[in-house]
């Protein structure tokens, strides 16, 4: 029996859940503002070294001075752009090849035991070599970006297309349907959710080739001035840029959610 929208029971069962939500918020909330206080008094009190892990208030003075002055903006701004080249490029192409290697069994066969090395390899610290075959700049750290999402995108996707349900496939193919409309009508509809969550680890994975490939060559980005500021020993500078990159991915995180919610919302 399905529970109508206008009844009591569907009522309270949602403010139910909003007021879940609120609660977990808030927690959240004084979790984070729990820890800064903290912080601030352990560092006020001389229980942490200053020097070495910087206070709240000492950064937020930065993180004004930097936005004031405009720095602060364009280094984010190299970052964002540079991390959703990797982000879109990484997630696209990988997507692309995950649907080749469902359509060619034969080609999945080959290319199979290459992925699972390609996954295994930490390419992290293969950046370096992926920046002299790429080039420095920009382009460099974009491939870096790419590099480090697009076989966890080929074999996350591959997965998910493969296990779609069986008999539904079957009844496509009984009335005739190509492989072609088994992978636009069946294949991709039904793992768009899956695509969504994939595309959020991506933005972790993208962050992770941009910082690394800013550390390495960049001028400019939060990769930049983390670096910097752990060269000249100014971790104010390098705090700040920690916590504003946390930030960018939560907004980048954030607006996926939201998509996903459009997407749920419709179905």
């Amino acid at each position: 029996m399905r529970l109508s929208k206008n009844s009591e029971g569907y009522t309270n069962y949602i403010k139910n859940v909003k007021k879940d939500k609120r609660k977990v918020l808030i927690y959240q909330i004084l979790l984070l503002v729990g820890f800064i206080i903290l912080w601030e008094v352990l560092a006020d009190f001389k229980i942490i070294n200053t020097f070495l892990f910087s206070k709240p208030s000492d950064i937020y003075l930065l993180f004004i001075d930097y936005l004031k002055n405009g720095e602060l903006l364009k280094h984010v701004g190299i970052s964002v752009y540079e991390t959703l080249l990797g982000l879109i490029i990484g997630t696209v192409l990988g997507i692309l090849v995950a649907i080749s290697l469902w359509w060619s069994d034969g080609l999945s066969k080959i290319l199979d035991p290459f992925l699972v090395v390609l996954n295994a390899l930490p390419k992290t610290a293969l950046a370096p070599i992926i920046i002299v075959w790429a080039g420095a700049g920009i382009i460099g750290i974009v491939v870096t970006a790419v590099t480090i999402s697009v076989v966890v995108t080929i074999l996350s996707a591959y997965n998910y297309f493969t296990n779609v349900d069986e008999e539904k496939m079957k009844m496509l193919k009984s009335f005739g349907a190509t492989k072609g409309q088994i992978l636009c009508k069946l294949i991709i509809p039904s793992n768009i959710g899956n695509l969504i969550n994939l595309t959020k680890i991506n933005i972790g994975m993208a962050w992770v080739g941009v910082i690394v490939g800013e550390f390495l060559v960049s001028r400019a980005g939060i990769g930049y001035l983390i670096v910097y500021g752990s060269q000249v020993f100014k971790l104010d500078l390098v705090m700040m840029g920690v916590f504003v990159l946390a930030f960018c991915a939560w907004i980048m995180y954030e607006i996926l959610n939201i998509i996903e919610k459009i997407y749920n919302s419709r179905r």
